[in-house]
C-alpha cells in the first residue's frame, strides 16, 4: 500500500548537542471525518484519512448502534474522504446512549464512547479459544517490526488482530481506539469471524481499549504496555484475557490466564 499520500513534508530544525541542522521531516496527515447516519450527523473523529468506512462501521458497532454488518443497508464515502454516508438499521437507545454519555476517553487522538466501564451489558466470554504462548510472542515481534507509518513518522498508533487461522489484519492511526475500531471494521464488512483472535495493539491497555474487545466478543488483548486498573477489573468482569508487557518470550498475563498457559 501506497502510504506517502499520508504524509506531508516539512522543514525543521534538528538539535544535536551544540549543532543546529535544517532539514526536511515528514509528519503524518491529521483530518477531521464526519460520520452521517441515515441522513444525521453522528459523529466527527480526528484520525488519519484511511479506511475511512471500516473505522465508522467499526465505531458504530463497538457502541452497539449497528448490531450487524447485515443492517447496513449502503456505505458512500465522499470524493474528498472526509465523510462517511451510512444508512442502517440502528439501535436507538445505544444512539442516544453515545450522546448522554460522551465520554472523554483516555486513549491518543480525543475519542468519544457512550460504553463506559460498569455500563456494559455483554454476556460473559466463555470462548474455549486459546493461543499458545510462543504464538504470542513472534506475533508481538512482528506486530512492531511491521509498521510502516510509525517507522516513517513515529506518530501512530496500530492495532492488529490474529485469527484462527493464523492469518492478520491491521490498521494504524493516530489514536489507538481508532486503529481498534478500524482493524475491527475491516474484518466486519469482510464477513471475518473476530469471536476466536487475539487482539495485539499498541499502548496502554485502558478502560475503553478492553471494552470494544467486550463488545466485539475478542477473548484475548495483548499489548507491549501496561493496563490500568481500570483496564484489568472490565477484562475480569467481562473474560477477557488481558496480556500486558509482552517482550520477547515474556508477557503478564493479568486475567483468565487459561487461554494461554496451558
Amino acid at each position: 500500500m501506497d502510504n506517502s499520500k499520508y504524509l506531508k513534508k516539512i522543514i525543521i530544525d534538528k538539535v544535536a548537542g551544540d549543532e543546529v541542522i535544517e532539514v526536511e521531516d515528514v509528519t503524518i496527515e491529521e483530518a477531521r471525518l464526519n460520520v452521517f447516519l441515515n441522513g444525521n450527523k453522528a459523529i466527527s473523529m480526528m484520525c488519519i484519512p484511511l479506511d475511512q468506512e471500516a473505522h465508522a462501521i467499526g465505531f458504530l458497532m463497538s457502541e452497539n448502534i449497528i448490531s450487524s454488518v447485515d443492517d447496513i443497508e449502503e456505505i458512500t464515502l465522499s470524493e474528498n474522504g472526509l465523510r462517511v454516508d451510512i444508512k442502517a438499521a440502528v439501535d436507538a437507545s445505544s444512539l442516544d446512549n453515545l450522546y448522554k454519555e460522551k465520554t472523554l476517553v483516555s486513549g491518543c487522538g480525543g475519542g468519544v464512547t457512550g460504553n463506559i466501564a460498569g455500563s456494559v451489558e455483554v454476556p460473559f466470554n466463555q470462548t474455549n479459544f486459546v493461543v499458545a504462548p510462543e504464538i504470542i510472542s513472534r506475533e508481538v515481534k512482528i506486530f512492531y517490526r511491521d509498521s510502516e507509518l510509525y517507522m516513517l513518522t513515529g506518530c501512530v498508533h496500530k492495532a492488529m488482530l490474529y485469527l484462527e487461522d493464523g492469518s492478520t489484519v491491521t490498521s494504524e492511526d493516530i489514536g489507538r481506539h481508532n486503529a481498534i475500531d478500524k482493524v475491527v471494521g475491516k474484518c466486519k464488512l469482510k464477513g471475518i469471524d473476530t469471536t476466536k483472535s487475539v487482539l495485539f495493539v499498541s499502548g496502554r491497555l485502558s478502560s475503553e481499549m478492553v471494552v470494544k474487545a467486550v463488545m466485539h466478543k475478542i477473548p484475548i488483548v495483548v499489548s507491549r504496555t501496561a493496563p490500568t486498573h481500570l483496564g484489568v477489573k472490565t477484562a475480569h468482569t467481562h473474560g477477557i484475557t488481558l496480556i500486558g508487557f509482552a517482550r520477547g518470550k515474556k508477557m503478564n498475563v493479568y486475567t483468565h490466564s487459561g487461554r494461554v498457559i496451558r
